[in-house]
């Protein structure tokens, strides 16, 4: 999430939290994507993690393209940490390790996403170059350990990072060592994000497998194709995962409310301070009855904050986030908002969509979603292999914005974007398997070249 938000109002039910996400429903002329992808910085020489602070850090990135762009800087304590465009709406953000984050604005079409990614990147490296900076598109950082990463100044993180280990054992490594490219899509009514909600939360390791990116560690094949995948499958079951209860009767937006409550915090800012609650839920924050924070209520901000630090499969706020995917080189990234706006924002896409999935079961969602990070295309679901499945959905998304018929300057319509899925479904390989196939032959045994081939 780009910025913390700041409304200050205090909360007195339950119905304003409902009322909150129900503000997302809009109409369907309205419906805009949005696109936030994370890239790993490094030093174009020797190839380490680049710290925050110095004439050559991550705080130099930022004031270079504040200065370029002249968006708002998000300040804490004196450290630049982000950029926000008043205007447009997009925001530059730092994960915990560095990763460089564009959260970009809301636009009508993947073209759209698309210009945007290309003036972002060329942006970011008209700062980056003469600071000696390049950025990796890879799902995680392919040859650094946990204790070579950097900590950005950002209160949350710390916070974060002394609970993490008590909930998971990956945590740390979701914080600090992966990149993920994610699409948030909108809905008209409650029943419309319940029916998109549960067909891109069954579809997600469809995604997880089209843009399966991340099968080094330390310099190592991790014998995963999306080891960032399996790094979420033990990070903190308790605000992750496949949301089985989704698929119930009663989902709603009531439904989603009851889960975030119980969900664990990890912090409550007041003014610049973070203080860390890690470990209590909002329910009993919300009923005043917060050790850390005795007869303090809650506020819309502090709700706000609390459901971005909630990291299932797909996510709701007042929009649906995809969270499936790796990090992916630049060709590849306006295919993921090609692919869901393809599948969700027409009609007969999304029931065909449904019907792949409509009768799965909670346990064969969640197997499905186990053995994908590790096996990918070659996943089964029933008598099926995820390849068949992915081949389907591609097909589906093609149909649904041929139909949705937006045109760039040279006529073409959206599912152009497709093209780099296309190329995986012709071969059968996921991206990680391709990059593999390198490591055992041209690359000689080496993530090195990963640095030259990978980068933005």
């Amino acid at each position: 999430m780009a910025r913390d938000q700041i409304d200050m109002t205090p909360l007195t039910s339950r119905d304003e939290l409902v009322a909150w996400i129900a503000a997302g429903v809009k109409p369907k002329s309205e419906f805009r994507l949005g696109t936030e992808h994370e890239k790993t910085p490094f030093t174009l020489e020797g190839r380490n993690p680049v710290p925050y602070e110095g004439p050559k850090g991550i705080g130099a990135l930022l004031e270079g393209m504040k200065l370029l762009l002249g968006w708002e800087p998000i300040m804490e304590r004196g450290n630049i940490i982000g950029l926000y465009d008043v205007t447009g709406g997009g925001a530059i953000s730092l994960e915990p390790g560095g990763q460089f984050e564009l959260s970009g604005a809301p636009v009508d079409t993947v073209h759209q996403t698309q210009s945007e990614l290309m003036a972002h990147l060329a942006q970011v490296r008209e700062i980056a170059a003469p600071l000696g900076i390049g950025f990796l598109g890879l799902g995680m950082t392919p040859s650094w350990s946990r204790a070579q990463i950097p900590v950005m100044p950002k209160g949350r993180y710390k916070i974060m990072t002394n609970y993490m280990p008590k909930v998971g054992r990956y945590g740390i490594d979701m914080m600090y060592r992966t990149c993920t490219v994610q699409t948030n899509l909108d809905f008209s009514s409650e029943a419309d994000m319940v029916k998109k909600l549960r067909v891109s939360l069954a579809l997600q390791p469809v995604a997880t497998a089209l843009f399966a990116n991340s099968p080094f560690t330390e310099g190592k094949p991790n014998g995963f194709l999306s080891f960032r995948s399996e790094i979420w499958r033990d990070t903190d079951n308790a605000r992750a995962g496949m949301l089985p209860w989704a698929f119930e009767d009663g989902m709603g937006f009531e439904r989603w409310v009851d889960y975030a409550l119980d969900v664990p915090m990890y912090f409550v800012k007041r003014g610049d301070d973070y203080i860390d609650v890690s470990g209590s839920s909002f329910r009993d924050f919300f009923a005043g009855k917060n050790a850390r924070m005795p007869g303090e209520r809650p506020t819309l901000s502090d709700w706000a904050n609390h459901l971005s630090t909630i990291f299932p499969e797909v996510r709701l706020k007042r929009y649906l986030e995809m969270r499936g995917a790796d990090g992916v080189s630049w060709d590849r990234l306006p295919a993921l908002p090609a692919f869901w706006v393809g599948l969700l924002y027409d009609e007969v896409s999304l029931d065909a969509a449904w019907d792949i999935a409509r009768t799965w079961t909670a346990q064969e969602r969640q197997a499905l979603r186990d053995d994908v990070p590790r096996l990918g295309f070659k996943a089964r679901i029933r008598d099926r292999y995820l390849f068949e499945i992915a081949r389907e959905c591609v097909k589906l998304a093609h149909e649904g914005l041929r139909r949705r018929g937006h045109l760039d300057h040279t006529g073409r319509d959206e599912s152009r974007y497709l093209e780099p899925l296309d190329r995986s479904i012709d071969s059968g390989r996921t991206p990680a398997e391709e990059m593999l196939e390198k490591f055992n032959g041209s690359w000689q045994g080496s993530v090195e070249p990963a640095y030259g081939e990978y980068a933005f």
